[in-house]
């Protein structure tokens, strides 16, 4: 299987977030309508016995990734020190006790610790430039929206709609009355990256840009046949982010770098770099001579994705839970029973610490479903439960 890059640009908003799992549905719709509900059966063989013909990510702004879902106290370079915290802590106990650390009448106000919180928080990107580098100097290099999105932060915004009575004329009450639906809205020309692993052998990439093409031309998502969700496909080509393995530096650094001291691994800012007469810091070596571009020891996901039972370190690993409570398109949209049953997934930018050594791979998850375990209406539905994941180094 190969990792693809697709460079979409937009051009309406979306009623739907661009999320990996649901434009896969959309993309096995597409493909039953291209190629057939036979060639699609050929495809989705095997899919839930971890031998997936398509995982697809989320949509990134072009050129980031998202950060990684850890605790800010992982990165204590970024954050105050927990001795700074507590006594923040009780400094605004005191104030919303009405009295300021001084003993005089106080009204509350946000301390800048709590608005430099706000704005670390705020950082939801990385720089695809950082990947690579341990996980606390990718978490330095975030970014905000206004940051990621060179041409203006997306928007999300009601739209009103009206359905009219055509007896009337006019709107009314019940299925009549006026309502709003939320409508995510881009800046003109936005990019956004999608990263697919694509397995070549059952289908080429030419018949899956046909199939992305298909979904952009008529639209992702909610409200598609209203105009929402067109994206054209710049360009699609194949990924990889960063070396994994050792690299053995030109002749003569090895003896130069037994001559001096190479710092490396250090993560308080204070004791990064060690002062010593004749020291010298020799960027990309360390002090056996070797350049040790990147050895990852966590999965960072780039789609929700299904974990359990896949041998993942439960306290060294972080995630957040969302649930996915699903709804047929197409034909079965319209039905009588369009959802599917709820499904429990990690959420996009979870890390997950394997238990026994790190072993780098395009994705981890499992495909959920079939034989009538999320839908009834069509036994064979599957859901994406695996994830395009790029390898990080963690720090514990």
């Amino acid at each position: 299987m190969t990792t693809y890059r697709a460079t979409l640009k937009l051009h309406t908003a979306f009623g739907t977030p661009l999320a990996g799992d649901t434009l896969f549905g959309q993309l096995c719709w597409t493909a039953r309508e291209h190629l057939g509900e036979a060639e699609l059966e050929r495809l989705l063989k095997g899919y839930t016995s971890d031998n997936p013909w398509l995982v697809v990510s989320d949509g990134f702004p072009s050129g980031y990734l998202p950060k990684p879902n850890v605790p800010a106290s992982l990165v204590s370079a970024n954050f105050v020190g927990a001795n700074s915290f507590a006594h923040e802590k009780r400094a605004i106990a005191t104030v919303l006790a009405g009295i300021s650390p001084s003993g005089e009448s106080s009204q509350i106000a946000p301390t800048n610790q709590t608005q430099q919180r706000k704005a670390e928080k705020a950082k939801r990107w990385i720089p695809l430039s950082e990947i690579g580098k341990s996980l606390s100097e990718m978490l330095a290099a975030a970014v905000n929206d206004k940051e990621a999105f060179a041409n203006g932060k997306p928007v999300e915004a009601p739209q009103p709609h009206n359905t009219l009575n055509r007896l009337t004329g006019t709107t009314g009450e019940g299925e009549f009355a006026p309502y709003t639906q939320p409508q995510i809205f881009f800046a003109r020309d936005q990019r956004v990256d999608l990263y697919c692993v694509l397995d070549e052998t059952r289908i080429s990439l030419k018949t899956f840009k046909t199939l992305l093409e298909a979904i952009g031309s008529h639209g992702f998502g909610r409200d598609a046949s209203i105009g929402l969700g067109k994206f054209t496909v710049e360009t699609i080509c194949a990924n990889e982010f960063a070396p994994t393995k050792t690299v053995r530096p030109p002749v003569g650094a090895n003896s130069f770098a037994q001559e001096n001291t190479a710092i490396v691994g250090a993560t308080d800012s204070h004791n990064a770099i060690e002062n010593r007469s004749n020291t010298t810091i020799l960027p990309g070596l360390s002090p056996s001579g070797e350049s040790s571009q990147f050895e990852p020891t966590a999965y960072l996901t780039l789609a929700p994705c299904a974990p359990q039972g896949l041998g993942f370190d439960g306290d060294k690993s972080y995630w957040r839970v969302i649930t996915r409570f699903g709804r047929h398109g197409n034909l079965h949209g319209l039905s009588s029973k369009p959802f599917k049953n709820p499904v429990l997934l990690a959420a996009t930018a979870a890390v997950f610490v394997p238990q026994d050594a790190y072993t780098p791979s395009q994705f981890i998850g499992q495909g959920l479903g079939g034989d009538g375990q999320l839908s009834k209406i069509e036994p064979a539905t599957v859901q994406q439960g695996y994830a395009p994941v790029v390898g990080i180094r963690m720090e514990v």
